[in-house]
């Protein structure tokens, strides 16, 4: 029996001993080509961490931010930058738990997003901005508008997350897989495990883009990056998604915001038009448009189709 139990201890010890080298080798090597350098940016010392920004052109202000997810940073927006600062000062933001901003080990809550992107607006751009938002972040930025009608005017909305998402709350389940996910030595491993290089294609080439050829090795790579920077401690972030931490009824809020909003979609996807034609429901005033030969995020698979049609609904 003796024999059993020392046996035992041995193989877990070195079990867990194998997994902490996996986690070492791809803490080590996923950054080696530092593709998301700190130097183009600045840092929001802000109540839960330091926020990674940036700052480009003059003109009237817009704030660009990137889709809810532990590989997705500000890159995401990389392609119309450019574009954008001909005409307006553009600030980009790196989400708390995304990319090049801190990643604490917390629970990420809707209301804490609200409270993040409200404080950056008053105390770094200081002034009401139109802001341009992708994916599941959508739901905070509207609640932030909800909240306080005095940080945004123009809402601009690609691929929002279906109203039906969003309405999911925490369960026994979900709340099992965020506490594993939070484990230091396992709750790493299998937060590597989703953010594999394999895994991050095939996020690109299921949702993020329709077009496979068009997907460059160094964006794979700078996802890849941004998901194990600070030791990987972007599973706390991924941890609150899957227990659905950061969603909320946005509904109450589309019936009641008074700010022009436009909702920007993929035509080739009937999802994109289920939804889109959902968000119209319960505020007739959006307005909308849909963009061909893309997926989830045109602004990096066609950005030119994209900065034509905000122009247009700035030229309105």
């Amino acid at each position: 029996m003796k024999k059993i139990i020392k046996h035992f201890f041995l193989l877990t010890g070195l079990a867990t001993g194998c997994i902490y080298g996996i986690n070492k080798f791809i803490d080590t090597t996923s950054g080696i080509k530092k593709l998301l350098s700190s130097n183009s940016g600045h840092f929001f010392e802000w109540r839960f961490g330091n926020i990674f920004y940036t700052k480009h052109g003059e003109g009237s202000p817009i704030l660009l931010i990137h889709d809810l997810h532990p590989a997705s940073s500000s890159i995401e927006w990389s392609k119309m930058i450019k574009k954008l600062s001909k005409q307006h000062t553009v600030y980009t933001i790196d989400l708390l738990g995304c990319g090049r901003s801190d990643k604490p080990g917390l629970t990420y809550t809707n209301y804490m997003f609200v409270q993040l992107i409200t404080d950056f607006v008053k105390k770094v751009i200081e002034q009401k901005t139109d802001v341009i938002v992708t994916g599941d972040s959508c739901s905070f930025t509207l609640m932030a508008a909800n909240m306080d009608d005095k940080i945004f005017d123009r809402i601009f909305l690609v691929s929002p997350p279906s109203l039906e998402s969003l309405v999911k709350n925490p369960t026994k389940q979900t709340d099992f897989v965020k506490k594993v996910l939070e484990l230091p030595i396992i709750g790493t491993f299998c937060y590597n495990l989703q953010m594999l290089e394999d895994k991050i294609t095939d996020l690109f080439e299921q949702k993020y883009y329709r077009k496979k050829a068009f997907i460059s090795a160094n964006l794979k790579d700078s996802y890849y990056e941004s998901a194990h920077l600070n030791h990987s401690n972007g599973r706390f972030l991924y941890g609150s998604i899957l227990g659905n931490y950061t969603n909320i009824n946005i509904i109450p809020a589309l019936k009641k915001l008074e700010n022009p909003i436009y909702i920007l979609g993929s035509r080739d996807t009937q999802t994109s038009i289920r939804i889109i034609d959902s968000y119209v429901k319960y505020d007739e005033n959006i307005e909308t448009a849909y963009i061909s030969n893309c997926n989830k995020l045109p602004q990096l698979e066609e950005p030119e189709k994209l900065y034509e049609i905000i122009s247009m609904f700035y030229d309105e």
